[in-house]
């Protein structure tokens, strides 16, 4: 079902890259997936194979009309019901994320911190990132006091470890080895 779920986002981003609307696309989209997992009442309507089409669509309707919602993502949502895949929604709406961001250049960083970055610490970190990525870097940041000092980064499958406890556990090795 992933490789579902990325021709979905794959094809969503498409359009919405190619008018210009991967932002707001982005935005509504989140405020639709918000709607979606709360409320069980919308879920079980959209994947009610009881519940004609036409009456699913005109929920999409005036949901999208609340929400404020573009013709895109109207009609994106549209597709997915009539092809029976609402049940991949969340699912989609996560891979559109990745797929905009990766067409962005744009890479996501979990930064672990054992004490807060100051702003100016945050940028010159983030300059690091964009150097050695090549990307541009968002960043969340978050504390662990027991790294001791230094920064734990966490890009996709790779980790830049600069903490002390690293570097402590490197200098043990090197000792050991001589």
């Amino acid at each position: 079902m992933r490789s579902a779920s990325l021709q979905y986002a794959t094809a969503l981003a498409d359009v919405a890259l190619e008018q210009g609307a991967a932002e707001p696309v982005k935005k509504q989209l989140e405020d639709f997936g918000a709607a979606y997992r709360e409320s069980a009442e919308l879920r079980s309507v959209l994947s009610s194979p009881a519940v004609e089409r036409t009456a699913k669509h005109g929920v999409i309707e005036k949901l999208a009309a609340r929400l404020g919602a573009s013709r895109i993502v109207r009609n994106f949502l549209f597709i997915v019901v009539d092809n029976q895949r609402t049940h991949l929604l969340p699912e989609i709406l996560e891979t559109f994320e990745t797929v905009i961001r990766q067409r962005q250049g744009v890479a996501e960083a979990e930064v672990t911190s054992a004490a807060e970055l100051s702003a100016p610490q945050k940028a010159r970190l983030q300059q690091t990132l964009e150097g050695l990525t090549g990307k541009k870097i968002q960043a969340s940041y978050s504390l662990d006091p027991a790294l001791l000092g230094g920064a734990l980064v966490r890009i996709g499958d790779t980790i830049y470890d600069g903490t002390v406890r690293n570097r402590l556990n490197q200098m043990r090795a090197r000792l050991a080895a001589e």
